[in-house]
């Protein structure tokens, strides 16, 4: 099935400062900042919510469709999402601009100062979903404020089921805003944090948003996640990770596995399970994009972690 992929592609520039921040960062002279970090290791992602989205769908046998806009530095990604034999066909080159990108300098105990350039990013609404061909389930993920709303609308003119996936885009909409998209929306997805910053801005419990949608779904880390479908509420437990390495990417490895469960007609707690596998397996693993699994290893390790089949 094809899904359109609507959200960020960006670099992820990752730097590792080999000590603490509190003792370069005097409290008393905040007013008048000005610190400089030697930072010996540096690595540079493919990342982006779509990006990371796709790349995981792409591994579990989909066809995702990316819709994005990028800048003109985006030829290094191109070439990758060529050679995984990802649909680009909607990736759109804004002139004169960066693809997005995020700065990121973490410190030994894993404090991060982040720094994040939108660039071409900010071009998102340029796209239209209905260019894009035998789309039966989209997502809406984090992008360009303008780009989300309007993609949105459009999934909904169109009567294509979606996800709304705000993420870390949730703080650039109002309540009014909020409760426009999930009206829209067939699916909700969110991680715990989110989930607070969802109801304080819409005035609404959980309990009430999840009325107004098929399911809503609530990321909790370590913890698993909790899905909120036909008035019921489903625990669903952690997979156990093989290590700890970096969460960059497992909220967008979990959608891709809930796009995946959806559009094979899973229940809701086997495509819990199926998102959390996947956000087990990234977890183990640097950046957004670098771990790897067949379908066929999905279905052992689901029936190893949770004593049943696919």
């Amino acid at each position: 099935m094809r899904t359109l992929i609507c959200g960020s592609m960006a670099f992820d520039t990752i730097m590792v400062f080999h000590d603490h921040f509190k003792n370069h960062i005097l409290p008393e002279q905040i007013h008048i900042l000005n610190v400089a970090f030697l930072v010996p290791d540096m690595r540079r992602e493919y990342g982006g919510c779509a990006g990371n989205i796709a790349y995981n769908m792409k591994l579990l046998g989909g066809e995702p469709v990316i819709m994005a806009t990028v800048g003109d530095d985006f030829a290094p990604y191109a070439d990758r999402l060529k050679q995984l034999d990802l649909d680009a066909s909607h990736i759109q080159r804004i002139a004169n601009t960066f693809t997005a990108q995020a700065f990121i300098t973490t410190d030994l105990a894993d404090n991060q100062i982040t720094a994040f350039h939108p660039g071409a990013m900010n071009f998102a609404h340029q796209n239209k979903v209905d260019c894009a061909d035998g789309i039966k389930l989209g997502i809406v993920s984090p992008d360009g404020r303008q780009g989300m709303i309007e993609h949105a609308r459009q999934f909904a003119d169109a009567s294509i089921p979606f996800i709304f996936d705000p993420g870390q885009g949730l703080p650039m909409f109002n309540g009014e805003e909020l409760l426009g998209f999930i009206q829209q929306a067939e699916y909700l997805t969110c991680n715990d944090y989110e989930a607070k910053l969802l109801q304080e801005r819409t005035g609404q419990t959980l309990e009430q948003l999840a009325t107004q949608v098929r399911a809503l779904v609530v990321t909790l880390g370590g913890e698993g996640s909790r899905i909120y479908a036909e008035n019921q509420v489903h625990d669903i437990p952690p997979a156990k990770a093989s290590a700890v390495v970096d969460p960059t990417g497992c909220g967008d490895a979990y959608r891709a596995g809930l796009m995946t469960g959806i559009h094979k007609g899973m229940d809701w707690p086997t495509c819990g399970r199926l998102a959390g596998l996947l956000g087990a397996i990234k977890i183990a693993e640097r950046g957004g994009q670098n771990h790897r699994f067949t379908w066929d290893a999905i279905v052992d390790r689901f029936k190893a972690e949770y004593g049943y089949s696919l």
